[in-house]
């Protein structure tokens, strides 16, 4: 990410990058969890818990919409309505991104007049992160995949290419502000999935302290978890979860409802949910 404390003179200590073995193995199993989740989508029953309920699906940095697709066609299939950003290639905090970022929320959440589900992978969780501050209103949970939050945790294999994107493409000169609002306590319930062999940024920086979320971790690469069977069946696990009685996350259970059908815990109904 931006490495703002560095710049400024504030460096502190870094919680590093990860191995550089973990890094080099990202392509090949990405090749194995995008066809792995796709054959699972396909073989195992649909449970429809989504009830119809909005999701935002932000991607990560330099990417686009394109590579959330088996994310948002996981969670259509579950009853969800699950939405791209529609604002192209994520090259960071730019005016244009953020000021677009804002107005696809309202829009989203106005349409459905139910509060927005608001998954951010990589960068895009940041991203989520600070939609959250501005509306807590309008959003119904923060879900963050391999998110590096933290501050000792800006220096990722990335963080050369978010200094070249910023050198052409700009920086919004809100940026420092929102970075170092989004590292505030969420106000709304948030859940991290992250890996511990993830080969782009360190999962530490992604976990989130005790009493602000729950944490998850998941056998994956950095770039499969928007594809990765596990990262999915957490992801869905949680966004089946009603706010008002959450239950605490179990991996038993949430391979037996992803797997074999199981019926996934009672929530409040849309309509319930705008009154």
């Amino acid at each position: 990410m931006y490495d703002f404390e560095t710049s400024a003179g504030q460096a502190g200590e870094s919680l590093g990058k990860p191995h550089p073995l973990l890094t080099a193995a990202e392509v090949a199993r990405v090749c194995v969890e995008f066809p792995s989740s796709l054959l699972l989508d396909t073989l195992t029953p649909r449970r429809r818990v989504g009830a119809g309920r909005p999701v935002l699906v932000l991607p990560g940095f330099y990417a686009d919409d394109a590579l959330t697709a088996r994310l948002r066609s996981h969670l259509r299939g579950l009853g969800y309505r699950p939405h791209g950003w529609g604002l192209g290639r994520n090259v960071g905090l730019t005016d244009r991104l953020l000021d677009g970022l804002e107005a696809r929320f309202v829009e989203l959440h106005e349409r459905h007049e139910l509060p927005v589900c608001v998954v951010g992978w990589s960068f895009g969780g940041l991203l989520a992160r600070w939609l959250a501050h501005e509306h807590p209103d309008a959003v119904r949970r923060v879900v963050c995949l391999g998110s590096p939050w933290r501050a000792d945790g800006e220096r990722t294999r990335t963080t050369a290419m978010f200094e070249r994107s910023a050198r052409r493409h700009g920086l919004s000169r809100r940026a420092q502000e929102i970075v170092t609002a989004l590292r505030e306590p969420l106000p709304v319930p948030a859940t991290a999935i992250w890996s511990r062999t993830d080969g782009i940024v360190n999962w530490r920086a992604c976990a989130l302290p005790e009493g602000e979320g729950e944490n998850i971790s998941v056998a994956s690469s950095h770039v499969g978890l928007v594809s990765n069977p596990l990262a999915l069946a957490a992801l869905a696990d949680r966004l089946s979860q009603d706010p008002a009685h959450p239950e605490p996350f179990d991996w038993a259970t949430c391979l037996k409802r992803s797997l074999l059908g199981a019926s996934a815990p009672a929530s409040a109904s849309p309509a319930a949910e705008v009154a």
